[in-house]
C-alpha cells in the first residue's frame, strides 16, 4: 500500500503498521493497515474522496475488540477539532471525539439537564450516535436534534432523529459515512441537582462494574424481557476464564482482560457464554461489543 499516492493533498498524520492495542479499552488487538488521524474537517473530506480502500473509523474504542489480525484498509481516528464542545442555551454541540462523559460534564456547569445519563457510558459522542448508546432511563434518540456527518463523497450533511431511524443500541448511517458533530438538546436547570445526579451515576457504576479493569462496555445487548447478566448468571458462567480473558465477577455481562488476554481469548469467551446462554435459556445473546479484523 503506499498511502501517499492515494492522499494527495491529506495534511494529517498518516502512519502504516500502526498499533491499535494500546488505543483500546481491552488493552489487545492486531495492529491497523494504515492510520489516519485528519487535522480538520477539509481534511477529512480530502481522505474520504481520495482514499480508494476499506475505511473503519475508531473512537474512544470503549465497546471493540479488534482481532489479532488487525485492521485492514486505513483506520480513521478523530481528535483536535473534532472534540470541541460549544454550549447553547437549550443544547450542546458536541464533536464527534467528544468523551461522553466530558459531554456532561460541560452540560452541568451551564446548568443544562437531561444529559446526565451520558456519565455512565464509556465512549465518545460519535460512537454513542452509531449505536444509540444509553444508560440510565435515556439514551442518544431521546436528546438528539441533528447529526452532521461527512459521505464517502466527501459531503457534508445534516440528519434529524427521524432520518437515522433509531432502535435499541442501533442507527441507520449512510454507508461509509462518518459522524462529525451532533447536537443534543436540554433543559436549564439547576447545577447543584444536575452535579448530584452525576455524581449519583458514576458511584453506581463504581459500585456494580469493573471501570477499573481492562474491560470494554456492556459485551451483549438485553433481550426483550431479560437481563443480559442474569441470563449469563443462570448460566453459570460469572468468574468464566477462558486463556487470559475473564467474566467479571462484579458484573457478568463484562468481560476482562484479566491475564494478557488476546482478543481471540475475549472473543471465544463471549461466544462460550452465548453457547450457555442458549442451552439453559434459550435465549439467543446478541454481541454489544463489535468485534473487527482480521484473526490471526
Amino acid at each position: 500500500m503506499n498511502p501517499t499516492s492515494e492522499l494527495a493533498g491529506f495534511r494529517g498524520r498518516i502512519t502504516p503498521d500502526a498499533p491499535l492495542a494500546p488505543r483500546t479499552w481491552f488493552r489487545s488487538g492486531g495492529p491497523a493497515d494504515l492510520l489516519l488521524i485528519p487535522n480538520d474537517l477539509a481534511d477529512l473530506q480530502t481522505l474520504l474522496r481520495q482514499f480508494q480502500g476499506d475505511i473503519t473509523v475508531l473512537g474512544a474504542c470503549s465497546n471493540i475488540i479488534i482481532r489479532d489480525g488487525g485492521l485492514p484498509g486505513a483506520v480513521v481516528r478523530l481528535t483536535r477539532d473534532f472534540a470541541s464542545i460549544t454550549v447553547e442555551p437549550d443544547g450542546i454541540i458536541a464533536g464527534a471525539a467528544a468523551l461522553d462523559m466530558v459531554v456532561a460534564e460541560h452540560a452541568a456547569d451551564a446548568g443544562l439537564a437531561g444529559l446526565e445519563f451520558l456519565a455512565g457510558i464509556p465512549g465518545s459522542i460519535g460512537g454513542a450516535i452509531v449505536m444509540n448508546a444509553g444508560a440510565y432511563g435515556s439514551d442518544i434518540a431521546t436528546v438528539l436534534d441533528w447529526a452532521e456527518i461527512v459521505t464517502r463523497e466527501g459531503q457534508i450533511e445534516r440528519l434529524s432523529t427521524q432520518d437515522l431511524h433509531f432502535a435499541y443500541r442501533h442507527s441507520e448511517l449512510p454507508r461509509n459515512a462518518i459522524v462529525t458533530r451532533a447536537r443534543l438538546h436540554a433543559k436549564p436547570a439547576d447545577k447543584t441537582i444536575i452535579k448530584t445526579h452525576i455524581a449519583e451515576i458514576k458511584a453506581s457504576r463504581e459500585a456494580s462494574q469493573p471501570i477499573r479493569a481492562r474491560t470494554g462496555g456492556s459485551t451483549f445487548r438485553n433481550p426483550d424481557g431479560h437481563k443480559a447478566w442474569q441470563l449469563i448468571d443462570q448460566a453459570g458462567c460469572r468468574g468464566l476464564i477462558i486463556g487470559g480473558a475473564q467474566i467479571s465477577e462484579k458484573h457478568c455481562n463484562f468481560m476482562i482482560n484479566h491475564d494478557n488476554a488476546s482478543s481471540t481469548d475475549l472473543e471465544t469467551l463471549g461466544d462460550t457464554v452465548r453457547a450457555r446462554v442458549l442451552a439453559q435459556s434459550g435465549i439467543d445473546l446478541h454481541w454489544e461489543i463489535k468485534r473487527l479484523g482480521r484473526t490471526a
